[in-house]
């Protein structure tokens, strides 16, 4: 079997050989363990720094694309380099490379899909109060909508088997990390969460500039979770609230109209005929987005099976040229 440890990069040509220095070339359950760089636009010397600490593979964008197409990018490239188990981590060294083991146990067991580590958030110094809480209502949301028991979804240290990888489609440019869980579960694969330990901080956190953008970015990465993975539930949810906002001053209106007192109360007709008219349009959006939301997953399951497909030709390919 095959793990390629995969490291996305943005200038990080003070901090990459610090993570590099402490990543294993051996892993218990592989026969090869390999390493890719994601560089993904740096001005600086990352990628010169990554081949002088013998990296095996490295991705180049011209232009900074974003966290999260750094991320599909490597695992697009470790998927063509033949990885068996791709793990995730940070160039700046925040996750204990000694963990590694721990997080490709349960994917080598077959018990499984992938493994997100979870970090000690509560004493961690340099996370303040605000990220603390952010982080806990990240990981519930997640819960909510995936279906599973991930206790640290914000995590990017991570273990994914060749077959959850395949099927990883990430729709947000700003991170991947509550997207790729909600995805896997929703696709029906095991999550499991394991403890890990994390390194003294080496730099400040590139997605945390400020709070106010922390706390922006996570409330809109939540709703978009909900509007692209539950859209059914959130545009009904919304709908029949409009809907009962309506109903109240309608009532009111029905009741003081029984009472010979309508004419003085047109204002509450009105206003409960916009919100009944807006609560159910929206409860047509509702299923509107819910025939999207399956059209789009036939579309990865489509997606999916070529990519099995893929792999049996090459496997086949391998064996021709071994008779």
């Amino acid at each position: 079997m095959k793990l390629i440890i995969q490291i996305p990069c943005l200038n990080e040509e003070a901090t990459l050989g610090t993570a590099l220095a402490d990543l294993p070339r051996q892993v218990e359950g592989f026969e090869t363990v390999e390493w890719l760089i994601i560089d993904d636009g740096s001005s600086d010397e990352t990628a010169a720094v990554a081949r002088a600490h013998g990296v095996d593979h490295v991705v180049t964008h011209a232009c900074n694309q974003g966290l999260a197409r750094a991320f599909i990018s490597g695992i697009e490239e470790c998927l063509r380099c033949g990885a068996d188990v791709i793990v995730n981590t940070d160039a700046d060294n925040q996750y204990s490379a000694a963990d590694i083991p721990l997080l490709t146990a349960p994917v080598v067991a077959g018990r499984a899909d992938m493994v997100v580590g979870s970090r000690p958030i509560s004493s961690i110094d340099h996370f303040s109060r605000v990220k603390k809480m952010l982080q806990e209502l990240g990981s519930k949301v997640v819960r909510l909508a995936s279906g599973s028991q991930v206790t640290d979804a914000p995590s990017g240290f991570r273990a994914i088997s060749r077959a959850a990888a395949q099927q990883l489609i990430v729709f947000n440019r700003y991170t991947y990390t509550l997207e790729t869980i909600i995805q896997a579960g929703q696709r029906g694969l095991v999550l499991e969460s394991v403890p890990i330990h994390v390194n003294d901080d080496l730099r400040p956190s590139r997605l945390v500039r400020s709070i106010p953008s922390y706390v922006r970015r996570s409330i809109v990465t939540i709703v978009r979770i909900f509007v692209v993975y539950r859209p059914f539930r959130f545009f009904a949810s919304i709908g029949i609230a409009l809907f009962v906002a309506g109903l109240i001053p309608g009532i009111r209106f029905v009741v003081k109209y029984l009472q010979g007192d309508g004419d003085g109360h047109i204002q509450s007709l009105i206003l409960a005929a916009i919100l009944l008219g807006m609560g159910f349009q929206t409860m047509l959006i509702a299923f509107v987005a819910d025939l999207l939301a399956a059209n789009r997953r036939l579309l990865e399951d489509v997606r999916y099976k070529q990519a099995l497909a893929d792999d049996r030709a090459s496997a086949a390919m391998g064996d021709d040229h071994d008779a």
